[in-house]
């Protein structure tokens, strides 16, 4: 997901593990063609003493968790961070863009993401459905149950990677907690059949696009990561995994001097 993450292209030389993920599954060659396919694969890495332009070392670890605040991918900032102010934005044509983005989305600068709330979060997409990356999603609960004012969906990406969760349990654990747990497809990742925002609600949703009305018209949308959108399911505000610890500690220490 380069290109999600502001590349203009990108590619990924494949590694032991990758042919390993890859062998004996259906499509991939096999005898002598797989042999061959590895071997050209091999090729693909950068050359020993390759020069780069520029280059960048970014330690996951250290990295937060990110939010779309306008309508683009690349109008996004810490969740920890506040609602940009267009004016801080130097390009004249960043800048209208921003302005246009906080209209639409209405929101204001300088407002704290964490004090956002959601009407719904969509899980899912062929992006970010695999088993993996999956959790709960129906409108907004608490703790094991979702905010009666927030729905969730969760949408399991296609047989062979996505419906793995369903035989591990996962379609329970969603639908428990009162997500609407669908068969894969599009659906909410852009509005299809019924499956829209109605104007003006406020999603979190795990596709990979958050143009004006991509989930409906008139619908806001605010991409995050699985994790990021099951805490925000939970907590009815966009929040992360640490959020929702933290409040879950808070609640169990209150409901303990009460007691």
């Amino acid at each position: 997901m380069s290109i999600e993450a502001g590349a203009r292209a990108g590619m990924i030389a494949p590694d032991e593990t990758t042919f390993a993920y890859v062998k004996g599954r259906p499509h991939a060659p096999t005898g002598q063609d797989w042999d061959d396919a590895v071997a050209y694969w091999r090729t693909l890495p950068s050359d020993e003493g390759a020069v780069y332009d520029a280059e960048v070392y970014l330690d996951a670890a250290e990295l937060e968790p990110f939010v779309t605040w306008g309508t683009n991918p690349g109008q996004g900032v810490s969740l920890s961070d506040v609602v940009p102010d267009p004016a801080s934005f130097d390009d004249p044509n960043e800048r209208a863009a921003a302005e246009r983005a906080l209209e639409y989305m209405d929101l204001s600068a300088g407002t704290p993401l964490k004090d956002v709330t959601v009407d719904a979060v969509f899980m899912g997409s062929c992006t970010t459905a695999a088993s993996k990356t999956s959790a709960p999603s129906r409108r907004s609960s608490r703790a094991a149950r979702r905010p009666s004012t927030c729905a969730s969906w969760s949408y399991p990406a296609p047989r062979g990677c996505g419906w793995r969760p369903r035989t591990k349990g996962l379609d329970k654990v969603f639908t428990d907690f009162g997500a609407e747990w669908r068969f894969a497809g599009c659906s909410m990742c852009l509005g299809m059949n019924p499956d829209q925002l109605a104007p003006g609600e406020r999603c979190a949703s795990t596709s990979n696009r958050n143009f004006e009305g991509r989930q409906g018209k008139g619908g806001r949308t605010h991409l995050v990561s699985p994790l990021v959108a099951a805490a925000t399911a939970v907590l009815g505000r966009l929040a992360s995994p640490s959020d929702l610890v933290a409040e879950t500690a808070e609640t169990a220490a209150a409901e303990k001097v009460e007691a």
